[in-house]
């Protein structure tokens, strides 16, 4: 495979990230969905930054982005499409792309740029509040097969399917670039708002998909996981179900791996923002690469501990170090 056809390109909200670490309390009383995410107005993420003592984190993020980046860090061709406001954290995002490496395909508007308030509670889960801004604003004739050229994998986040004439010329776009199709189906809530057209989508273009237990739950009504498991396989290619502490289980051809979790044996976990964004990055770097599904799954293990280890999506150098030697 030629390092042309190795890109992978991602397709998702451009949205700076706000990360704090609060109580279970402040989350209560912040209306915030437990582990889960919600939309909200500009201005009501700022009234809930008021209230905290504590300094918040300021960083790029999205989900599909933090995908792409971890691609970019890993050495990987990677490529992001989205929208921005244009305004500073605009300019800051993009210059963040290019710093990590990623190729960017970005369009403006004259809305501002997306936020996400990311509640971090003391058991390390993450609720989001998010504006997306700028980034809903994305039309579908912006989208073109263009944008996918040269492109292995497209991966997009499930949040995306909020827009759905975006999201199905996004799908038809990489599949006559002749890429597989990547989809995270990134939270509970996403599922449940998009049952009525999420099976068909997947069934029709979706190679590649991965999902944690309560996603799997809600898109395929099995609190079993290994019947949960067989029913997304059933659905695409490659099924990845993420199953938090213990792992990840992966399926293909009627075959189930299990993927061992990383560094359980030495804790350090502090935070779960991006943890399954960059899972997405170590696997889909994996089979691009034509590393075996064992492999893949556990470079996405070792990537998904590492951001665990951090408050944000974003990995330190040190850690990269790490996880770059298990490319030797």
């Amino acid at each position: 495979m030629t390092e042309k056809n190795k890109i992978i390109a991602g397709i998702g909200s451009a949205l700076i990230d706000i990360l704090i670490n609060e109580t279970d309390d402040f989350l209560e009383k912040a209306g915030a969905s437990k582990g889960g995410m919600i939309y909200v107005e500009n201005d009501f993420i700022d009234q809930v930054v008021a209230q905290t003592e504590n300094k918040p984190s300021v960083v790029p993020g999205g989900s599909a982005c933090n995908t792409i980046i971890g691609v970019g860090k890993l050495g990987g061709s990677a490529r992001f499409v989205g929208k921005l406001g244009e305004d500073e954290s605009g300019k800051f995002f993009e210059t963040d792309l290019k710093n990590n490496h990623v190729a960017p395909v970005l369009f403006t508007s004259s809305s501002p740029t997306g936020r996400v308030l990311s509640i971090i509670t003391p058991d390390a889960q993450r609720s989001m509040l998010t504006y997306l801004g700028a980034s809903s604003e994305i039309q579908p004739d912006e989208v073109t097969d263009q944008c996918f050229e040269g492109a292995s994998i497209v991966h997009l986040e499930g949040y995306q399917l909020f827009n759905r004439e975006v999201t199905l010329k996004a799908l038809n776009a990489a599949k006559n670039a002749g890429a597989r199709i990547s989809l995270d189906l990134a939270s509970f809530t996403v599922v449940e708002a998009s049952k009525d057209i999420l099976g068909t989508l997947v069934n029709d273009f979706v190679d590649i998909l991965i999902a944690n237990e309560d996603e799997a739950h809600a898109f395929t009504g099995h609190d079993d996981e290994m019947k949960a498991l067989e029913a997304l396989s059933e659905k695409s290619d490659i099924a990845v179900l993420k199953v938090g502490k213990r792992g990840s289980l992966v399926s293909q051809a009627g075959r189930v791996i299990t993927v061992e979790p990383k560094g359980i044996e030495t804790g350090g976990v502090i935070d779960t923002t991006g943890a399954g964004d960059l899972w997405a990055s170590g696997f889909l770097f994996g089979l691009v690469n034509g590393y075996s599904l064992e492999k893949c799954g556990e470079l996405g293990s070792m990537c998904g501990y590492e951001v665990c280890r951090v408050v944000g999506a974003s990995i330190p150098e040190q850690g990269w170090e790490r996880i770059r030697k298990l490319l030797t």
